[in-house]
């Protein structure tokens, strides 16, 4: 190893070390009982049993992004991934996955590898250094570098030049991408697009349509749903309410309850009639949201009025829903890079734009990637 590797993996280590007590806690949480140990203990998380293509991807979200190429190496496939919400949807994939152990066990945790193939910003120095030595062809990604990162990332623009030495192609959303991972020290960079909008939304069931206006609140979180039904008036249309998170099923009805208890308004869960009769409809079924999309109008999408980071909006927009949102769309900017005509707008403002939601303009996808590039690429190398 280099001095520059000996001096990280040795403050790495010292990290490690004063963690280990708060590791042992967190370990004990249900959420972290698997990938805890796993990453940083190896419990359970051996090294890859034979060399192929090696997909590297955070969580969920980036798992699903890249499934039909994993799909076309299905064979030679082997996964790694961050969070467990990702190590589910890979397992769904490909039996060959692992959590990515932390950087000071990946010099003797990598084997020999054809291709590592690492989505979007998991730059670990260690991981590309290791399977660059032992033999990989490494390929980045749906590489971006967003506005409020760019200068964080410049901040550090040594380190990366390191990590980049051992990347041997990049791919890019977008020549601004390319051009500011051309200054972190990249090379070699190709503009293919945003590769989440290669594969485009895909509905499962067929509802019927409502014959008047349909605003889906979509991906609410805690705070959102009173915000929305103080916004709403029957006038308005139908209201279709769909919490991001299974658990606050109950509290949400409770919430719509309370709110309707001296109006004229009528409300049924889902669960409880499949339909949407109501003035009011609770979604508390979890895997249809693109398909009350497909019957929507206008789309509140949460996440953003609250402080969550916002959703996908490329689902909406593929389904031609007029997309109202939050300004806090930080985990999101790329995707909303991707299309044209959509709302961000202050909480205070959201009564006054359901008024003349029907006025607005549709959203329209403007930035689709490719696999093709990516794809020909690792059969170069595989």
């Amino acid at each position: 190893m280099s001095l520059f590797a000996i001096f990280y993996n040795f403050i790495l280590f010292s990290v490690y070390i004063v963690l280990i007590p708060y590791l042992l806690y967190k370990s004990k949480n249900q959420k972290y009982k698997d990938a805890i140990p796993a990453k940083f203990f190896l419990k359970n998380n051996p090294k890859f049993e034979k060399s192929g293509v090696w997909f590297h991807s955070c969580s969920m979200g980036e798992v699903r992004a890249i499934k039909p190429i994993i799909k076309e190496f299905e064979d030679k496939a082997n996964i790694s991934v961050i969070t467990n919400t990702g190590f589910n949807e890979a397992k769904a994939i490909c039996k060959n996955v692992r959590f990515l152990p932390f950087e000071i066990f990946l010099p003797f945790w990598i084997n020999k590898q054809k291709v590592l193939v690492v989505m979007e910003a998991e730059l670990w120095y260690m991981l590309f250094l290791f399977a660059k030595k032992k033999g990989a062809k490494t390929l980045l990604i749906n590489a971006r570098i967003s506005d409020k990162s760019y200068k964080s990332y410049l901040r550090f623009r040594f380190f990366y030049k390191k990590v980049f030495e051992n990347i041997d192609k990049v791919f890019a959303q977008s020549e601004i991408d390319k051009r500011r991972l051309e200054e972190l020290g990249a090379l070699n960079v190709e503009v293919v697009g945003n590769i989440k909008l290669a594969q485009l939304p895909q509905r499962k069931a067929l509802f019927k349509k409502p014959n008047i206006t349909t605003i889906v609140a979509a991906s609410t979180h805690e705070g959102e749903e009173e915000l929305i039904l103080n916004a709403y008036k029957k006038e308005f249309g139908k209201l279709i309410i769909v919490p991001r998170h299974p658990e606050r099923f109950i509290k949400v009805e409770e919430i719509i309850k309370d709110f309707i208890k001296d109006k004229n308004l009528e409300f049924h869960k889902f669960s409880v009639k499949e339909d949407f009769s109501s003035d009011i409809v609770l979604v508390d079924k979890l895997g249809i949201l693109n398909d009350i999309y497909e019957i929507g109008d206008i789309t509140i999408l949460g996440g953003a009025f609250a402080k969550v980071g916002g959703h996908n909006p490329i689902e909406p927009a593929f389904f031609k829903n007029v997309i109202i949102s939050g300004k806090n769309i930080f985990n999101q900017k790329s995707l909303f890079e991707c299309i044209k005509n959509y709302y961000l707008i202050e909480n205070s403002e959201l009564k006054e734009y359901l008024e003349k939601a029907n006025t607005l303009l549709k959203p329209e996808l403007t930035k689709e990637g490719s696999f093709e590039p990516i794809i020909k690429e690792i059969k170069r190398w595989q």
